[in-house]
């Protein structure tokens, strides 16, 4: 479980093919406290570390997950929002991230209003996740409240300390991010759909 408050940026220094999984090795200030078998959101995507070497950890993402997520899109040098395992009884403060995500979405629109930035996006609805307006969402793994819900499309506002400490100052309109819903969210639309 996760919380959805990114712990820090890390830089993808090597993609590695092993028939249809992709094995990801990246540079991070938190790898001297990792452990092999720690589970690690990378973009909101719970991924294992399976090795590591100095300031470089590696995780492997399978085809299910590339064919679900925004990974398979990665190349070196880019940088991914990471957060590490929630510890019981910490604190809570954003939401209860799986980090499993559910679609991806693309953005639609980015606005600087007055020292914060709006950004739009859009999803598929057909595969029925759905947004409320003052909902949460996390959006590469960065827990948010959802302004302006639609059909199949929300927007959230981004404070200036997210907008420098995530990937958010990288997104442009056709980027495209992973998508959590909220959990409490997807057990009662699956339930009044019944």
């Amino acid at each position: 479980m996760f919380t959805g408050i990114i712990e820090t940026l890390g830089q993808v220094a090597r993609l590695e093919r092993e028939g249809e999984n992709l094995h990801m090795t990246i540079s991070s200030s938190i790898t001297q406290e990792l452990k092999i078998d720690q589970s690690v959101a990378h973009n909101g995507v719970c991924l294992t570390v399976v090795a590591l070497d100095g300031d470089q950890y590696t995780v492997t993402a399978i085809k299910e997950t590339l064919d679900k997520t925004s990974l398979g899109n990665l190349k070196e040098g880019d940088v991914v929002n990471l957060e590490r395992a929630m510890i019981l009884g910490a604190r809570l403060d954003g939401h209860i991230v799986q980090g499993h995500v559910d679609q991806t979405g693309v953005c639609t629109g980015v606005s600087e209003e007055n020292g914060s930035w709006f950004f739009s996006f859009e999803y598929d609805a057909d595969q029925g996740n759905p947004t409320i307006e003052k909902g949460s969402i996390t959006i590469d793994g960065t827990s948010l409240t959802v302004v302006d819900s639609g059909t199949n499309t929300f927007k959230v506002a981004i404070i200036p300390y997210t907008y420098e400490h995530t990937r958010f100052n990288t997104y442009t309109v056709g980027t495209t991010v992973n998508l959590e819903f909220d959990v409490i969210g997807k057990y009662v639309a699956k339930l009044m759909a019944k």
